[in-house]
């Protein structure tokens, strides 16, 4: 690597995972906005209904955003009636989160086009290529304390 010439944007590392983060990005988002979701409830309600996470810690984990993001999207989920929100049985202060016939439903309908969008992507690389794309971006990967907060 050379480190005494110029920059060069179009060489670099990050250059290049951040055009096809974005690529993928939007075209999943352009997909889930057809359902009035975003990425980040698509997110939720994957840790929710697929992952069986009920415990808004849990979620903000799962989705690797810090906890107010977390609450202000369970908020506006909760208010548009994909998940539900209660007291926990044992501790009046924790929360629990489940998601209603609606967050259901929408899992079912955006399932489709996050594996198509994922194929889009596995389409130019081979199986090999693909699990090796894979483990090198997961040593890239922040510990698993870190929120990343960007979804």
């Amino acid at each position: 690597m050379d480190t005494t010439g110029p920059y060069r944007l179009h060489t670099s590392l990050g250059y290049h995972l951040s055009v096809a983060a974005r690529q993928q990005e939007r075209r999943l988002d352009e997909a889930l906005k057809t359902l009035g979701l975003t990425r980040t409830t698509w997110c939720v309600l994957l840790a929710v209904g697929n992952e069986r996470l009920s415990q808004p810690s849990d979620i903000a984990g799962f989705v690797g955003i810090d906890r107010t993001a977390t609450s202000r999207a369970l908020r506006q989920m909760e208010a548009d009636g994909l998940l539900a929100r209660s007291s926990g049985t044992e501790d009046r202060r924790t929360r629990r989160v489940e998601l209603t016939d609606k967050g259901c439903e929408a899992i079912r309908a955006a399932t489709p086009f996050a594996r198509a969008n994922a194929a889009i992507m596995a389409e130019q690389l081979d199986a090999g290529e693909q699990d090796m794309l894979i483990r090198l971006l997961a040593k890239l990967r922040p510990a698993d304390d870190a929120p990343l907060n960007t979804l």
